[in-house]
């Protein structure tokens, strides 16, 4: 019986595990054995049934190839390409880098990782587009110290994380030694990772791990009180959604790609950039136990959108729609999230 080739396209391919390379990674187990998947860098003109591309931007040059080759066939309904779209896709490149536009354009559907995604997608495109929530299996909640609160940020330092939010606020709280606070993420940026060691030298409550393996910051993740997000743009953090699956709660910046993986009413936002606030619910975490366990319980309600089985279901009926059509747009029913 013929499987059906697919690529899959993924900027951060060659480079160490991300959070969009972990994505690709766990779309090609999803779609076997359904699919033959190839994961790349950059599409190099090999032959596949349908391509997948990771990132509107970064990968513009082989979105716009795909393109060119298909048309030149005159392959019209053939060789289907699906974009997924990350949050500096979605809340930067798309409203101001010309690839990113037309890669858009060329697309025959998109995807957007949490429900937020679709207002910020410009009204001709979010007919093609459909939301996909990543996935975590659930895991043990370990236990938790009673002598202190622990909580963690993980993300490389870069400036769409915004990790100064979180620098600032561990000097605001330098009077609680009873609040202890890891950061886990490389120093991509040279300012910021200097940044981040000075806090640690000012700061004894904050520690900067660097880069750690996934199953260690996993483990950080479920011994942590909270999980911290203070990005300024996110398309979907899967971070946060693992964090959730290990029964952490997250304090999170009130942006469009928190409010979408953790919903409008979620009572652990504070404003973007806001130190002070975030101190502020840091303390409260501390002194105020009846917080953590309906933070907890919140989680616990969104959980579900996040389930291996949910998000593998909405893949390959997408993937085998596209197949089937040749690209027509996907309908409603093809959503994940529904």
């Amino acid at each position: 019986m013929h499987r059906p080739s697919i690529v899959i396209v993924c900027p951060a391919a060659s480079q160490n595990a991300g959070g969009n390379q972990r994505t690709a990674q766990r779309w090609r187990r999803m779609l076997a054995p359904d699919v033959r998947a190839t994961l790349i860098a950059q599409w190099t003109g090999e032959r596949f049934d349908l391509m997948v591309a990771l990132h509107a931007r970064r990968s513009a040059e082989s979105i716009a190839a795909w393109d060119e080759v298909r048309t030149k066939a005159g392959a019209t309904g053939k060789f289907p390409l699906i974009v997924a779209l990350t949050g500096t896709d979605l809340y930067r490149d798309i409203r101001s880098d010309l690839g990113a536009q037309r890669s858009l354009q060329l697309a025959d559907a998109l995807v957007v990782l949490q429900d937020e995604g679709l207002p910020s997608l410009p009204p001709a495109a979010r007919g093609k587009a459909i939301v996909l929530y990543q996935s975590s299996g659930r895991r043990k909640t370990l236990p938790k110290s009673r002598r202190h609160l622990r909580a963690i940020e993980v993300g490389h330092l870069r400036d769409e994380k915004r990790p100064q939010t979180l620098f600032e606020a561990a000097r605001l709280l330098r009077d609680r030694p009873d609040i202890r606070i890891d950061q886990v993420g490389a120093g991509l940026d040279a300012g910021l990772a200097q940044q981040a060691a000075a806090t640690a030298r000012e700061c004894p409550q904050y520690r900067w791990l660097g880069a750690l393996a996934h199953p260690d910051t996993l483990r950080r993740i479920q011994r942590a009180h909270v999980l911290i997000n203070t990005s300024v743009m996110e398309g979907g953090a899967h971070v946060v959604l693992e964090a959730v699956c290990a029964g952490t709660p997250v304090l999170a910046s009130r942006i469009a790609g928190n409010i979408g993986m953790l919903g409008a009413d979620y009572a652990g936002y504070f404003p973007c950039g806001d130190a002070q606030a975030l101190a502020t619910l840091l303390r409260r975490c501390r002194d105020e136990p009846g917080l953590l366990t309906a933070l907890g319980r919140q989680c616990r309600a969104r959980a579900p959108r996040f389930e291996p089985r949910r998000e593998q279901h909405g893949l390959r009926r997408l993937v085998s729609r596209m197949l089937s059509t040749g690209g027509q747009a996907p309908r409603r029913s093809d959503n994940g999230s529904d």
